[in-house]
């Protein structure tokens, strides 16, 4: 008993240490969790392709290949925004001023009769829209950066980690069938067929849902870019796009699209169709598709997969 139970201590103040040390480490040890995770996800790729190569494409080339694409993907996603904001910026500047006098002037009234004095320091609102959202992005950009207080440090930190994991990357593709083997001969001989079952199981499910998750956000995309399109909004393709591709981050992907198809819907349609036609469109298309999101497509393509 008391040896079971010096054990079990000893057990416990080893994954204390452990969880402790990895806390610390975290800062360190983060580029290369997300790359082991990219590696995971990226590995099948570059098998198909040496499969589709018939042998005549090496592992090296075939990690590049699925790498610079991935690469290429994720960059062309994350540039999606900056046309969206080079466009909605002037408008703001030019039409944001007019929509605060109009919200003010509906919103003021409705205040009063509930008893509620609120002083909008409306010169002082349009005075900062004026210097900070001019026409010239670029220099919103800088003024942005400088008005943050990014510090050097943390830049640094920032470009270093987006410099390290490709590079980790790379070499985690080269070597992750043999470090997979590596890592199950670790394992005692008597646990091998459990466990091999249990990470087959555990990795088909997992492409399974890969696939179909997928599947749901190209359906999402052309879904809200079409639909956009079809209400008349200008920037419909890139932030329809932008939104079916970033619903795979559960709620704050959904929610970055809604806003900024928000703020292109008013910019657009407040001094023309009016409004009310603003707030209907973003209300019908997105309410649209989060019903079909949640009951048809990630049902069927997702759930039914798992």
């Amino acid at each position: 008993m008391a040896a079971g139970f010096k054990s079990a201590a000893l057990w416990g103040a080893a994954a204390v240490g452990l969880a402790t040390l990895l806390w610390l480490l975290a800062p360190v040890l983060a580029p290369f969790a997300m790359a082991a995770v990219l590696a995971y996800v990226l590995n099948p790729s570059v098998n198909l392709l040496r499969r589709v190569g018939g042998g005549l494409v090496g592992r090296w080339f075939a990690v590049l290949v699925v790498e610079a694409a991935f690469i290429v993907l994720t960059t062309g996603v994350a540039l999606m925004i900056i046309p969206i904001l080079a466009v909605e910026m002037p408008l703001m500047r030019d039409q944001l001023p007019g929509l605060l006098d109009a919200v003010n002037a509906h919103v003021q009234p409705h205040l009063l009769k509930l008893g509620i004095h609120v002083a909008v320091d409306q010169a002082g609102i349009k005075a900062f829209v004026s210097t900070y959202l001019n026409a010239n992005f670029e220099s919103s950009m800088a003024l942005l950066m400088d008005s943050l207080k990014i510090g050097g440090s943390v830049a640094l930190a920032l470009v270093g980690n987006l410099l390290l994991v490709p590079v980790v990357l790379f070499y985690l593709l080269m070597e992750w069938d043999s470090l997979l083997l590596k890592v199950r001969d670790l394992t005692p001989p008597q646990m091998r067929t459990v466990t091999d079952g249990f990470f087959a199981e555990a990795n088909g499910v997992m492409g399974q849902y890969l696939r179909g998750q997928l599947m749901v956000m190209g359906a999402l995309a052309v879904y809200y870019a079409g639909s956009l399109a079809l209400f008349g909004l200008d920037l419909a393709i890139p932030i329809g796009v932008f939104t079916g591709l970033a619903v795979f981050i559960p709620y704050l992907g959904f929610a970055i699209g809604l806003l900024l198809a928000s703020l292109a819907s008013i910019l657009q349609f407040a001094s023309g169709a009016g409004l009310e036609y603003a707030v209907m469109v973003v209300a019908v298309v997105y309410g649209i598709g989060q019903l079909l999101e949640s009951f048809v497509l990630v049902p069927r393509l997702v759930g039914e997969r798992i």
